[in-house]
């Protein structure tokens, strides 16, 4: 349960009484998708009462970002300044870990953010690509927190030292109740498939500029995956 709260207080901002100490979580990384069918609930349930499938959308949206504080909305933009910026790793890690908010940062938050929008509006079930959306995002976190080398001191790097090269095994196990989700199988197909490229792609992609991952990196993913995941839902 401690592991759990813990987690819970790392990844939103709910009012779960006191803090817990984050190694209880760092020890149990692997349940990063627990929280994803938390928020992704929290979320679905009041959406599914819109009829206006815009707007159901965009409340979706607004709420996913409120509830998760906007943390990991921070390292999708820190990761778009790194990705723009020009020259050697050193020069990209500086934009990537400078607390400014450059055009990148811009230019990647919007995409993204659009681009879950507007599968989320072309779902047959926004509640459905929410949730299968959230959870699958947690998993790329999982995957990275444990697969990512960090190429400096931070959260990602403590959260990385407790990592076995199991956890995300368990993460996919736990991920698997969405089979059960009434879709058509080719949609869940489509979302696990996002679910694994997604990291694995972001994992190539930072270890090539910046010769390892951060937790901007690993907070991105969770963004960039979910995206991905309803994309991959809406069009399946």
């Amino acid at each position: 349960m401690k592991s759990l709260l813990s987690l819970f207080q790392f990844t939103t901002i709910l009012p779960l009484g006191k803090s817990q100490d984050l190694e209880f979580f760092a020890r149990n990384s692997y349940l990063y998708p627990v929280a994803g069918y938390l928020i992704g609930s929290l979320v679905a349930l009041p959406v599914f009462f819109i009829a206006d499938r815009m707007i159901a959308a965009a409340v979706a949206v607004a709420l996913l970002l409120l509830l998760t504080g906007a943390h990991h909305f921070d390292g999708l933009l820190d990761l778009g300044d790194g990705l723009m910026a020009h020259g050697d790793q050193e020069r990209r890690i500086r934009a990537l870990t400078d607390r400014s908010v450059g055009a990148g940062a811009i230019a990647l938050g919007v995409s993204v953010t659009l681009l879950a929008f507007a599968g989320l509006a072309r779902s047959p079930s926004i509640s459905i690509a929410i949730l299968a959306g959230e959870v699958c995002a947690k998993f790329s976190m999982s995957f990275l927190t444990t697969y990512g080398t960090p190429f400096h001191e931070g959260m990602h790097s403590y959260l990385h030292q407790y990592s076995k090269p199991w956890f995300p095994f368990i993460s996919l196990l736990i991920c698997l109740p969405l089979i059960l989700l009434p879709v058509a199988p080719i949609k869940i197909f489509g979302a696990f498939l996002s679910m694994l490229i997604c990291p694995l792609i972001l994992l190539l992609v930072s270890d090539k500029l910046f010769g390892g991952v951060n937790g901007d990196v690993v907070g991105a993913s969770s963004e960039i995956t979910r995206a991905v995941v309803i994309l991959a839902i809406a069009l399946l």
